[in-house]
C-alpha cells in the first residue's frame, strides 16, 4: 500500500530590512533636549513601515520616544523630532534605537554624542 504524504509548507514573513538612521541632531531647549532624526527604509505602505524611534542612554533606559503612525513612502529619507528629553547631567552619549512594525526593535543602534 502507498500512502502520499502531503507536504505543507509554512512560509514565515519575510524580514525587511531595519530602519536606517541617516542623520541626527539635538538641540537643548528649556525644556529638555529636542532631536530631530532622520530615517530610511524601504517603506512600501501600511504592510511594512518605520513605525518610530527612541532615543536611550548606554544602559537601554529609553529617555525619548517619537512614534511614527503611517508609512513614508514617497518620503525618502524623512525625518521627524521629539522634544522634553531629559538627559541626565554627565552623560556624554545616548543612542537612537529604530522600529518597524514587521521586525519591531532593531537590536543595534545608532550613537550619537551630545553636544556641550
Amino acid at each position: 500500500m502507498r500512502f502520499i504524504i502531503p507536504l505543507l509548507l509554512a512560509t514565515a514573513p519575510a524580514l525587511a530590512d531595519p530602519a536606517q538612521v541617516t542623520d541626527i541632531s539635538a538641540t537643548s531647549t528649556s525644556n529638555g533636549w529636542r532631536f530631530d532624526v532622520t530615517l530610511a527604509h524601504g517603506d512600501t505602505g501600511l504592510d511594512d513601515y518605520a513605525d518610530g524611534w527612541r532615543v536611550e542612554l548606554a544602559d537601554g533606559t529609553i529617555i525619548g520616544d517619537r512614534p511614527l503612525g503611517h508609512p513614508h513612502v514617497e518620503e525618502q529619507p524623512f525625518t521627524r523630532s521629539t522634544s522634553g528629553v531629559t538627559i541626565p547631567d554627565g552623560t556624554a552619549q545616548v543612542f537612537i534605537r529604530t522600529r518597524t512594525n514587521v521586525d519591531g526593535w532593531d537590536d543595534s543602534t545608532t550613537a550619537f554624542t551630545v553636544p556641550n
